[in-house]
């Protein structure tokens, strides 16, 4: 996503400008997309929400998929255009992020400096004239402060979920057009386990306000057939489309 990511500076980025209706064709080769617990909700009415493990940290981490084959994103059309009512916080972020200083816990705000966002022509200013943040920075630094606190909670789900051994391997076949195409390499509650948990281990889940996550989860995986559905009609539109001269030469 990030093609030079640097610290965000006034004496260096103090005429950047970001411009408005930026597209999410950055977006446009990625099939998942990580998601933060206190999105589950809405993402879930959408996207499947799945697990995918990180084996250099020894945890899963939740995602959305985005579409059934990798690189490719069925949620961005040619123009750039998100498809969807809700965009995963994570690439709304773009092309801004938080990354850790030198000192415990401090963290700067951070830009992709060769983003197509940014403009020093045309759009919102960064910064005044005098150097200061505008309203529009400041709104970043509370989205990143946002997103930075909800990983600890999202790492602590997750974390339990592996704890209590509950998370098992997605083995799901799908038929597109006329093939079937196995869904692998992510995981899911396995809702046997889930049910057969002591009554101390799901009060305890409860008491965590985890339950209604797990069930976001589960009832997101019927999200799989609308991935179908839209992989099915880029594969017609691609059929349809008309020869060009040049590509037959």
């Amino acid at each position: 996503m990030f093609k030079k990511i640097v610290p965000l500076q006034k004496d260096q980025h103090g005429d950047l400008k970001i411009k408005s209706n930026n597209s999410f064709l950055f977006a446009s080769k990625f099939h998942v997309a990580s998601i933060m617990a206190n999105e589950f909700y809405r993402a879930a009415s959408t996207y499947p929400i799945v697990f995918i493990e990180d084996a250099t940290k020894d945890a899963f981490i939740p995602v959305v998929l985005l579409g059934l084959n990798p690189q490719q994103n069925l949620f961005v059309n040619d123009e750039g255009k998100w498809d969807a009512t809700y965009v995963p916080a994570i690439l709304r972020r773009y092309p801004f992020a938080l990354a850790k200083t030198g000192e415990e816990d401090r963290y700067t705000v951070c830009i992709d400096e060769e983003s197509d966002f940014f403009s020093k022509e045309e759009g919102e200013a960064l910064f005044d004239e005098s150097g200061n943040p505008q309203q529009l920075l400041e709104n970043v630094k509370l989205f990143l402060g946002s997103l930075h606190q909800m990983e600890a909670l999202t790492k602590q789900f997750s974390d339990t979920l592996k704890e209590h051994n509950m998370l098992a391997p997605l083995n799901m076949k799908v038929k597109q057009s006329d093939a079937v195409q196995n869904i692998t390499g992510a995981y899911a509650v396995n809702e046997q386990r889930l049910n057969n948990l002591s009554d101390e281990t799901f009060l305890e889940l409860r008491k965590k306000n985890m339950l209604p996550l797990i069930y976001s989860h589960l009832t997101s995986l019927t999200q799989i057939e609308r991935l179908v559905q839209l992989k099915d009609k880029t594969i017609s539109k691609e059929k349809t489309l008309p020869i060009q001269k040049d590509s037959v030469e």
